[in-house]
């Protein structure tokens, strides 16, 4: 009987142990809270990535806008330049000229240039030259180099303007009063030019459209990164502040650049000026010993093709030394 009672206390135990262990496995990890941790562990491991990917898709999706934006820029700017007409070359070099006016004024030296060749006893052939080089050629020249010149002002003052605009938008000015501040007290050209920005954002343009116009009217690099950056900040944010600082390091190192380029170019134009010069010289010191020798070269008709070859040579001459020293900066 004893026995019996045992075995049966014993097989009670074990029962009991065995079902508090099975108990213990799948309870306990509900009581202490390990279920419910590993859960919430997986849920923000699954959300990082998603967050992540979200972040990235964010991050590449304004990158799109702003090469679609860069990119647009760019194909309008191309088509203004491959469509820049007579009118936008006059605008550029600063003239108030119309198209009409620029003919008229062109007629005027082509004519006045032929009537003083025919009347120093010029032979046809130099009277006729003299008229399309001063009625064609020479207008087209003068305005070309007006044009430089008024970029060169440009550029001088450009870089200080920047820095006004960067030091307003800095102290919390709207970019429209940093824009009036530099158009009422910056030098020519860059005052007329952002007085025009400022008109036309008082009609209702906005200031990205035309800060873009501006590039119409001084087509250079310079003005193309200001209107790039303005019109990428219209479009898609970010700080204006830094960017525009960026922009006048950049505008003062490209013209640092530019001067260290035309200062060791000195010497070779320096050399070119000599070597070009130098025919015209012997021809004035021939002359000024001996008239009679060098007379035949415009009292015969052979000393005048002779003149006209020399020339056509000489012109070829400075054209090529010219080319060789002007550098593309």
């Amino acid at each position: 009987m004893p026995s019996e009672l045992l075995s049966q206390i014993a097989i009670i135990v074990f029962a009991m142990g065995c079902i508090g262990g099975i108990a213990y496995v799948l309870l306990l990890p509900r009581l202490d809270g390990t279920t419910s941790t590993a859960k919430r562990v997986q849920s923000i491991s699954a959300r990082v990535p998603n967050a992540a990917k979200s972040g990235r898709d964010g991050s590449g999706r304004r990158r799109r806008q702003v090469e679609d934006a860069i990119k647009e820029i760019e194909e309008r700017n191309k088509e203004r330049n491959r469509k820049l007409t007579l009118k936008d070359r006059i605008r550029a070099a600063g003239l108030s000229w119309s198209v009409r006016k620029f003919w008229i004024m062109s007629a005027i030296y082509g004519i006045a240039a032929a009537a003083g060749a025919y009347f120093l006893n010029a032979p046809p052939m130099v009277t006729v030259a003299c008229l399309f080089v001063f009625g064609l050629g020479f207008p087209r020249w003068l305005l070309k180099y007006l044009t430089a010149r008024r970029e060169r002002a440009f550029l001088n003052e450009f870089a200080n303007a920047v820095d006004v605009i960067v030091r307003g938008v800095k102290a919390g000015l709207p970019i429209v009063d940093c824009l009036r501040i530099v158009a009422n007290e910056s030098a020519e050209p860059v005052r007329g030019e952002f007085k025009l920005i400022v008109e036309a954002q008082t009609m209702g343009v906005t200031v990205a459209d035309a800060v873009t116009r501006m590039y119409e009217r001084v087509p250079i690099a310079e003005v193309s990164f200001f209107a790039i950056v303005i019109t990428l900040q219209q479009k898609t944010g970010g700080n204006l502040s830094d960017t525009l600082s960026n922009l006048s390091n950049v505008l003062r190192d490209r013209k640092k650049m530019k001067a260290k380029i035309v200062a060791m170019s000195q010497e070779a134009k320096a050399s070119a000026a000599i070597i070009g010069a130098l025919p015209l010289v012997v021809m004035g010191l021939v002359f000024l010993t001996s008239p009679d020798y060098i007379s035949l070269l415009w009292t015969e008709q052979v000393g005048h093709m002779m003149l006209m070859g020399s020339a056509f040579w000489m012109l070829c001459g400075v054209l090529v030394m010219r080319k060789m020293i002007n550098f593309d900066f």
